[in-house]
């Protein structure tokens, strides 16, 4: 099986930018996590189970971190996302659901624009291909894991640079 090895992680906090009023920021934030993957990686697939198999991909995404035994990923028990649970998708449609999530609530602060433009938008143009994680429905959800309003999910490929990266956007 493929080893993808973490090389880092960005969090970026809507909460931590001005939107000029109370709760324009939805108390929403995006999650990144970067992997290194070996030159001759194989399919897609079989780099989306090895993330699947990465201890960093076992997040609650709800301010419990990276559970080394957990059984969560997102709102979902882990054992029900699967690769297939994936599904291809361009690079304008993954900006599009990321831009409306984003803008859901309004305006978006220069500052945030600045954030997104500097580490999630880069990582979407260099993508060989990306996957967005179907809604796998309430019945895969954890015992609590209908937290999150929103939950916006995408495994992008960079082939050139022989890179992996989770971006997960979502609320608390």
């Amino acid at each position: 099986m493929q080893e993808l090895t973490h090389s880092d992680s960005i969090f970026i906090n809507f909460i931590d930018h001005d939107f000029g009023g109370p709760g324009g920021h939805g108390y929403r934030w995006i999650n990144i996590k970067r992997f290194r993957l070996s030159a001759d990686a194989p399919s897609d697939l079989d780099v989306i189970a090895a993330l699947i198999a990465n201890i960093q991909f076992r997040d609650d995404y709800a301010g419990g971190g990276v559970d080394p035994d957990g059984t969560r990923h997102g709102p979902y028990w882990t054992q029900n996302v699967t690769a297939d649970a994936y599904r291809a998708i361009t690079r304008d449609d993954a900006t599009q659901t990321l831009q409306s999530w984003a803008g859901q609530h309004g305006p978006l602060p220069s500052s945030l624009e600045d954030a997104l433009e500097r580490e999630v938008h880069p990582t979407l143009r260099a993508a060989n291909s990306i996957y967005e994680l179907s809604d796998l429905g309430p019945e895969s959800f954890h015992d609590w894991g209908g937290v999150h309003i929103d939950f916006h999910e995408f495994v992008v490929i960079d082939r050139q640079e022989s890179s992996l990266t989770l971006l997960v956007a979502a609320d608390d």
